[in-house]
């Protein structure tokens, strides 16, 4: 069986399900998901044209900012595809490989956007303990290197997920909970034993979200600890509202996660339609939020992105 298995997978497809209970209206669904992906895509991506076009923004607080703008971007390009052609064309079948890539590259650019809110808490911390070191400490070498680390950590740990997948014997009919390809879903289509692949699961998301979501904490705790130092309630104010911007970041990151979390396990008998909401929630809102929140809160940035137009203007 698993020789047959295995060999089926070059013609083996998966169907992907859409907004269940919304079907009828996934045309008009479609409206406020595309002006997402805009939102999302476009608004990260000017992020990171201001960093990268703008000297003065090529510090070690906005380089982040620009990596986090990275990850963001590709998670909404990852999930786009198969998203957008279920609302507009119903297209719901995909081949089993382009799930797989595509399950890879959603959790990869997920993990990376984690490992990027933790360097972010770093950085954070040695600019309110240590602000005269600041540039000492995180210099440019370092911070490619943390990004590096961050990218390389995050391909390494998610790559065995699509390979143990694919060694797996499938032999019913392969329909899974979202419109898009999730490691949580997929492991439930083999008929096989995926104890290994449910624990491998379980590592990755303690060695990444929990982690990160940990040492996060851990940050902040130093960082509160170090602003109760300070003797004038001005410098408390002020430290503490270098730290707003990441602290929203976080929240918008981490709570709709942890609500997709609970609702796995305490919520089984919830309708299907509230799982796809908070599964959307977790995987759209960050990237659509965290560029208007950096916009709005950090002036540095928003200078920057007029600086980008008005350049433009002036070629034109």
């Amino acid at each position: 069986m698993g020789d047959e298995g295995n060999e089926s997978l070059d013609f083996l497809s998966v169907f992907l399900t859409g907004i269940q209970g919304l079907e009828a209206q996934h045309n008009w669904l479609s409206v406020p998901f595309f002006i997402m992906y805009v939102v999302a895509i476009m608004g990260n991506s000017l992020i990171m044209a201001a960093v990268w076009g703008d000297s003065a923004l090529h510090e070690p607080m906005y380089l982040l900012l620009s990596m986090l703008a990275v990850s963001e971007v590709g998670v909404s390009v990852s999930t786009l595809p198969t998203v957008m052609g279920i609302l507009w064309f119903d297209a719901r079948r995909v081949d089993f490989d382009g799930c797989l890539a595509q399950m890879f590259f959603i959790h990869t650019f997920s993990g990376m956007e984690s490992g990027v809110l933790l360097a972010m808490s770093y950085d954070r911390f040695v600019a309110i303990y240590n602000p005269l070191c600041y540039t000492a400490v995180l210099t440019l070498p370092r911070i490619i290197s943390m990004g590096l680390g961050i990218t390389l950590k995050s391909v390494a740990l998610m790559a065995p997920l699509p390979v143990l997948l694919r060694q797996l014997p499938y032999c019913h009919i392969n329909i899974l909970s979202h419109s898009y390809c999730l490691h949580s879903d997929l492991i439930q289509l083999p008929c096989a034993d995926t104890k290994l692949n449910s624990i491998l699961g379980l590592a990755i998301v303690l060695a990444t979200f929990g982690l990160d979501s940990l040492l996060i904490v851990v940050s902040y705790v130093l960082i509160l600890y170090t602003v109760l130092g300070i003797a004038s309630g001005e410098g408390r104010r002020k430290a503490l509202n270098t730290c707003v911007s990441h602290i929203c970041a976080v929240l918008v990151y981490y709570v709709p996660m942890i609500g997709v979390s609970v609702m796995h396990r305490a919520a089984k008998r919830a309708s299907p339609l509230v799982h796809t909401i908070m599964s959307s929630i977790y995987l759209f809102v960050p990237p659509v939020l965290n560029p208007i929140i950096y916009s709005v809160k950090t002036r540095p940035v928003r200078q920057g992105i007029v600086t980008l137009f008005c350049c433009k203007k002036e070629l034109i």
